[in-house]
């Protein structure tokens, strides 16, 4: 498969060596002399010095003529520029990596529509969907990132007195009134993937599916006395990692409070986000995080631009009682190290925002036409991704009018632009990607029906 990069930095670099020793045959555009020099030293791969947003130099890559191609600059500019350019000469899929949250607004002006790039990655808001896994559900199934934190998946028991006991999941009406899916009921032991007459009993355990709103909205029904208690988590930095950090804990049971050292920062934060607490200081500063009372937070997560602070900060927190410490990793030459070291200095996670990005683009590179998320709660069955072939019998269908087998549900469905917990009457079109609660007797034939393989 041929493959065109822009940029040839930690993301650029690294894409570039996993996919050529993957027996890719790979291009790689740099502007830089020493950078481009490296690589074409170090990895098996064509390597052209230039602007990558320039047509010319896009023109000499073959641009047009390529399956993927990757803009991964440090520069949202270049990257949004030289996506359009490719995918006008007539590249099949154009990924451009991005960072200013106005890119990524749909609100006014939808810039991936409109500048025809396919999928667009902020590093940040990555990292930050990481940090929120673990803060918004630490007990959930693991499959948060096929829709980078729009859906998530939980489980919760069934207790007495519940409003849902005795009815069945057409009467709840639950993906109709709110986007949540029920995909596994475990009862007295076994597992079941529930249908559309499948009636609640106390004792259940679902695993739902849906965005984290609606899934802390809907816990009541099924659990009279499952009340989210207050969660206070202490944020060290300003910076855009964070910032999407707040924009997926906006459920007020989270208590925020921030420390910035700049004082302009503090500002901007205070005003995007008015219900949080906003502090202007230092969070390396004992002083500071004692006047603040970080010690008695449940979460505290470092996310400066300095890593070497963010270690501090956490080390100091530590010696300060903080039950759970995150932390964002900016240089890739510290990930490894802090990695190896993170449960002797007490971090229970470390985020590299430019791995995450490396990781996505990988994981929408390969293509395999489906992929195994997660193993089903119990071990029966599997939680799977697949892509919906353009030949597949089901494009142009609702799924109400599918023929699945017995014992699988579609819990999520994404469309280019969007993801969501569907409905009946949403309709399949070729190349969405499906997320389906199945069981392992029925998985070829699902995996068939929908990718159009054989397996």
């Amino acid at each position: 498969m041929k493959i065109v990069i822009i940029g040839a930095g930690e993301v650029g670099g690294h894409l570039s060596e996993v996919l050529s020793n993957s027996g890719h045959d790979v291009t790689v555009i740099e502007h830089d002399d020493q950078m481009a020099a490296k690589i074409h030293e170090e990895q098996n791969v064509r390597v052209l010095r230039g602007n990558g947003s320039s047509a010319k130099i896009l023109h000499r890559a073959k641009a047009g003529e390529c399956s993927y191609f990757l803009a991964m600059t440090s520069d949202d500019q270049v990257n949004l520029v030289s996506g359009s350019i490719a995918k006008k000469m007539g590249a099949e899929t154009t990924i451009a990596r991005i960072h200013e949250e106005t890119y990524i607004d749909n609100k006014l002006f939808n810039y991936q529509l409109n500048f025809g790039i396919d999928l667009l990655v902020n590093p940040e808001a990555l990292a930050a969907v990481e940090l929120a896994k673990v803060i918004r559900n630490p007990g959930r199934v693991a499959v948060e990132h096929f829709a980078r934190g729009k859906i998530e998946v939980q489980q919760i028991e069934v207790t007495a007195k519940a409003k849902a006991i005795g009815r069945n999941l057409k009467q709840l009406r639950l993906g109709e009134k709110t986007g949540v899916r029920i995909g596994l009921i475990r009862r007295r032991g076994s597992f079941l993937v529930p249908g559309a007459e499948t009636v609640i009993e106390e004792g259940d355990r679902l695993t739902v599916f849906g965005d984290p709103q609606s899934l802390s909205e809907i816990k009541g029904k099924f659990s009279p006395k499952l009340r989210a208690r207050t969660v206070f988590v202490a944020l060290y930095g300003g910076s855009e990692t964070n910032i999407a950090l707040l924009r997926m804990l906006s459920n007020p049971r989270f208590h925020i409070r921030l420390i910035e050292p700049n004082r302009k920062i503090c500002q901007n934060v205070a005003e995007q986000f008015p219900h949080i607490t906003v502090v202007h200081g230092d969070a390396t500063s004992l002083r500071v995080l004692e006047e603040e009372r970080v010690g008695r937070a449940d979460y505290f997560v470092a996310a400066t631009k300095a890593d070497e602070d963010n270690v501090m900060a956490c080390l100091q927190t530590a010696q300060m009682g903080t039950k759970r410490l995150l932390l964002n990793i900016n240089r890739s030459d510290y990930s490894e190290i802090i990695n190896k070291f993170r449960l002797v200095l007490g971090i229970e996670l470390a985020v590299s925002p430019r791995l995450a990005t490396a990781n996505e683009v990988l994981r929408t590179v390969n293509q395999t036409p489906w992929v195994e998320l997660a193993p089903a709660p119990g071990g029966k069955g599997k939680i799977v991704e697949l892509r919906v072939d353009p030949e597949s019998s089901c494009v142009g269908k609702p799924i109400k009018d599918l023929r699945l087998p017995g014992n699988t549900i579609i819990v999520a469905l994404m469309h280019k632009f969007d993801a969501k917990v569907p409905g009946a009457g949403d309709v399949i079109i070729a190349d969405d990607r499906i997320v389906a609660v199945l069981s392992d007797e029925h998985r070829d034939e699902v995996i068939s029906l929908l990718t159009g393989g054989e397996y």
